[in-house]
């Protein structure tokens, strides 16, 4: 597959079916047990209640290839929408072809268009492929703010 092939396009709830399995790998990648119902679910949800945007790549002959998960949000110090990158999966065999690269950009057009002043994301500190990616498309590593989470 090559970057000419990738197609990026908004997903929908009718695209749940595709990008579950996808889900369910990603959240496999990050140690997590296999349960495609509850990707299913999960995604679902975010669909019904419009609280995510999920871009969806797809190959030339239109099997799933990778998807990227936004989540609106709000920067207080800059009173202005953000937009967070929560999840970004591209399946193994078709990495390095340019798909990550591709729903980045989609990710990009999207927050300008809707007048969000910034995109974030966070990544482990051991995902250097990952990193190379966000870094290659223009992404700034953040060194002034420590991460803190409050584990319920």
């Amino acid at each position: 597959m090559d970057e000419q092939s990738i197609a990026v396009r908004q997903a929908t709830i009718f695209d749940l079916d595709r990008i579950a399995p996808l889900f369910d790998l990603y959240r496999q990648f990050y140690r997590k047990p296999p349960d495609l119902d509850l990707a299913r679910r999960f995604l679902r949800d975010r669909f019904e209640h419009n609280q995510s945007i999920i871009f969806l790549a797809t190959s030339g002959d239109g099997a799933a290839a990778g998807f990227a998960q936004l989540f609106p949000s709000f920067s207080s110090a800059s009173a202005a929408r953000i937009l967070i990158l929560n999840d970004l999966f591209v399946l193994p065999e078709v990495r390095r072809t340019g798909v990550g690269s591709q729903l980045l950009a989609a990710a990009a057009e999207f927050g300008r268009a809707m007048g969000a002043v910034r995109l974030t994301l966070a990544t482990e500190i051991t995902n250097e492929p990952a990193q190379a990616v966000y870094e290659s498309a223009g992404w700034e590593r953040q060194t002034d703010f420590y991460v803190y989470n409050f584990l319920l």
